[in-house]
């Protein structure tokens, strides 16, 4: 049986918080890191959230949380109360520093989300941005890191740079993961995950290549091997 590596965090991107806890049980205990996004928030994330925790798992929320500062700030202090490890928020100041508000005393990280690894520099441009991709995601970090957020969602290919620029205290989350040869997706950004390791990455977060696999619990112990040495 594979150790679980607190580096790898397995998204439960399924259609119901049934299949995401069926997902956890299979996995068991090789994976010791959990995402639960907007798919399943209105579908009682939070009450999954808290059974998870309640097993010494952690808990990542990867809510993007984007509204007026009072908003973030009420909504942060409510998110606290369900354990979590990890909340994202838009990269933007004031949404991170009404985040940081509203965490105040409590054990929640925050990580600011720079550039969606969907988009790249084509799409930046229609959505009418100045910035290319990592010229908006350097600018971004280091608004976050301004705003006190702990860390940064961001691509393996800006990790590296972002990593020297800005030093090994910061978090650098890093979506988009793919085995080698695995479908890449709709990902335009993508690496593998001893990669993106190597590059800055602190933590990896894998969906499809596991949680859409024919043995979930198979295809994490193979990442969780791929990345020992790293």
């Amino acid at each position: 049986m594979s150790h679980a590596d607190p580096r790898l965090i397995v998204a439960l991107d399924l259609p119901t918080t049934d299949a995401a806890w069926s997902l956890v049980e299979s996995i068991g205990e090789t994976a010791s890191y959990y995402k639960i996004g907007l798919q399943l928030f209105p579908l009682g994330g939070m009450e999954l959230c808290r059974k998870i925790k309640a097993t010494d798992k952690q808990v990542f929320l990867d809510f993007k949380l984007h509204d007026i500062p009072a908003t973030v700030e009420k909504a942060t202090r409510s998110i606290t109360t369900g354990g979590a490890d990890l909340l994202t928020i838009h990269a933007e100041p004031a949404v991170m520093r009404a985040a940081v508000a509203g965490r105040e005393g409590t054990d929640l990280k925050l990580l600011g989300v720079t550039v969606m690894t969907c988009y790249d520099d084509a799409m930046l441009a229609e959505m009418g941005y100045a910035y290319g991709a990592r010229d908006l995601v350097l600018r971004r970090v280091e608004q976050s890191l301004e705003a006190g957020v702990d860390g940064v969602v961001a691509s393996a290919h800006e990790a590296k740079e972002i990593r020297e620029r800005f030093g090994d205290d910061l978090l650098i989350v890093t979506p988009g993961i793919r085995p080698a040869g695995a479908d890449i997706g709709d990902q335009k950004r993508v690496a593998t995950p001893a990669s993106a390791l190597a590059d800055g990455a602190s933590h990896l977060v894998v969906g499809r290549p596991i949680n859409a696999a024919p043995n979930p619990r198979a295809a994490a112990a193979a990442i969780v091997s791929e990345i020992a040495d790293v």
